[in-house]
């Protein structure tokens, strides 16, 4: 068998393991771990495209009809991202996503609750060191669903739960579609520039959720074809991403975007999206523990409840917000984005080797578990 995940030194999974039934899971471009060979110093090369993406729109925003043009290719791109999201899912990992209903309503309640709740209560540390544009971008992305490729990637590095990962993270993207709007609604009802919760339901399960259940209702079909051409697949994840990405920021940088945010509000950007990142990690990794899991269970609880979407955020933020303030919004989803990659990337190397060091029988505990 082909080693489950192209991300450096990732063992392949057992024959028996329920991971082979759900089919083999790639980490996609737009989130996946780069080689150990990479120069450590250098971002991957989709952190790079996003930030020559933002730079591209900053220097020639697109006016006028170019905008209206892209803004309908950038509808198109949403529509096709969530088809192709459908059509990889397999059937048998939506239905087994309600199995471990414990460990799934951890991750689903530090998600949707514990997240939004750390960034009002946070809000006297983080909004000092970002503007309240900036800190509204942050509050949303602490509404949105967890990833699904990377959290499984992670977790399979770490020796981790791998089924129950690829279960959780599931259910969270697509109960998110439902569930982000609402709770956005929430956090940001004294933040304007967002839509309402039942509007944006309206328009997201238009938008999103039609063409994800086409892409469900077409996976038999299709999926096997999506599965061999993993990498035509994720050169349109990526390049729907770049162009909503470009399409929100020319928008927001005709309106003033970088007069309003000066280089010191970009950098207490960083300190305030890694404080988030680090009170989910510990609090999820503290609430794993206090409820009794085991060490495989809460490697997957850390890495599905701490982490958050990209791709998903990029396509809500252009519903449920105004088009002025999308790119302003979607700005600290993208420093959050490659943090959570590289101390995420770092702790499951570390727990990894961690599990490899203390013996056969810690090996054999983790087979079972992922039988």
């Amino acid at each position: 068998m082909d080693q489950l995940f192209s991300l450096g030194h990732v063992s392949a999974a057992p024959k028996g393991a329920l991971i082979w039934r759900l089919g083999r899971f790639k980490a996609r471009p737009s989130e996946q771990i780069t080689s150990m060979s990479r120069p450590k110093f250098l971002p991957e090369n989709f952190t790079l495209a996003l930030i020559a993406t933002v730079v591209a729109a900053s220097e020639l925003p697109c006016h006028g009809t170019a905008a209206l043009v892209v803004d309908h290719l950038t509808d198109l791109a949403i529509a096709l991202l969530f088809f192709l999201h459908g059509a990889k899912l397999s059937r048998e990992a939506v239905i087994a996503a309600a199995s471990d209903w414990r460990l799934h309503a951890l991750v689903l309640l530090t998600t949707f609750v514990l997240f939004p709740l750390f960034g009002l209560a946070l809000r006297p540390i983080l909004s000092p060191l970002a503007t309240p544009t900036l800190y509204a971008g942050i509050l949303f992305l602490c509404t949105l669903p967890s990833t699904v490729q990377s959290s499984i990637a992670f977790t399979a590095i770490a020796r981790g739960n791998v089924p129950a990962a690829i279960c959780s993270a599931s259910a969270s993207s697509i109960i998110g579609i439902f569930v982000t709007p609402i709770v956005a609604g929430l956090v940001l009802s004294n933040h304007g520039g967002a839509a309402s919760g039942w509007d944006a339901i309206a328009q997201i399960t238009l938008q999103l959720f039609v063409p994800f259940v086409c892409g469900q209702l077409l996976q038999p079909f299709v999926g096997g074809w999506i599965g061999r051409h993993d990498g035509i697949v994720g050169t349109i994840d990526q390049g729907s991403i770049l162009l909503i990405v470009y399409s929100a920021f020319s928008a927001a940088v005709s309106e003033g975007l970088w007069h309003q945010v000066a280089p010191t509000a970009l950098a207490g950007l960083v300190v305030a999206d890694s404080i988030l990142l680090g009170a989910a990690l510990i609090s999820t990794g503290l609430l794993g523990k206090w409820l009794g899991f085991n060490r495989a269970d809460r490697v997957a609880i850390i890495f599905c409840g701490s982490k958050k979407s990209l791709s998903q955020g990029v396509t809500m933020a252009k519903v449920i917000f105004a088009s002025h303030g999308a790119g302003a919004v979607i700005l600290p989803l993208m420093v959050f984005h490659q943090i959570q990659l590289m101390v995420c990337a770092a702790l499951a190397q570390r727990w990894g080797r961690r599990a490899e060091l203390s013996g056969p029988a810690s090996a054999r505990a983790s087979s079972v578990v992922m039988r």
